[in-house]
């Protein structure tokens, strides 16, 4: 079956450095991504130069593979795409299930996580933000919470930049701990013009802890 062992060697080694590239932890992938066989190559911000990369050395991997066998090509190439896009994730998970701490122990239900506004007069807008984490560490982990700008255009920012007028925010989640981290606000909107009067965002979060930040 294996034609040659230096290319099958030299497969796996593309292969690995690919997934090392788009490996998702500690930080959550780019908003607005497009994803290639798991790689996120293009961003609102625009090309994504790591996961571009990630995606040429996966081709070549692929390449070299299929070169080193004699048979079972189209087996053997799902298989190693499927480990490709679902392996980082797994081993990421793995990794902060059993040992990250501080911080790096904290995940974001970032699907379920959302901020609600609408005005509670003619001058005071209501924000409310919701955000589910876990603490998967035993000790306790103090942080602080802001909310990540997830849109490229400016406008559709400020519900995000009248959140973090005031942000950071302190957090504490306990060991093994499972919380919804509520952010409350009454914000003046009287000298803004053309502010929003109402509207709902399922927004990314950055937690830091001293020197130590994440992007979720």
């Amino acid at each position: 079956m294996i034609k040659n062992k230096r290319l099958l060697y030299i497969s796996f080694a593309f292969m690995v450095v690919s997934m090392a590239l788009n490996f998702p932890f500690p930080n959550a992938s780019p908003y607005g991504n497009t994803n290639i066989l798991g790689r996120s190559v293009e961003t609102v911000n625009g090309i994504n130069v790591i996961g571009m990369i990630s995606l040429g050395l996966l081709m070549v991997g692929l390449y070299f593979l299929v070169t080193s066998l004699n048979q079972y090509h189209a087996r053997l190439v799902v298989l190693a795409i499927v480990m490709a896009i679902f392996l980082p994730h797994i081993l990421a998970d793995s990794f902060q299930k059993h040992f990250a701490t501080g911080i790096y122990a904290i995940s974001y239900n970032s699907d379920k996580g959302d901020c609600t506004f609408e005005m509670a007069n003619k001058t005071t807008l209501h924000a409310v933000c919701k955000l589910p984490m876990k603490n998967y560490s035993h000790k306790d982990v103090r942080f602080t919470v802001a909310l990540r700008e997830k849109y490229g255009d400016k406008d559709d920012m400020k519900p995000v930049t009248l959140v973090n007028a005031n942000a950071p925010y302190n957090a504490m989640l306990r060991g093994k701990e499972n919380k919804t981290i509520i952010i409350e606000r009454e914000i003046d909107v009287s000298h803004i013009k053309d502010h929003i009067e109402g509207g709902e965002l399922s927004p990314g979060i950055i937690i830091t802890s001293g020197k130590y930040k994440r992007q979720l």
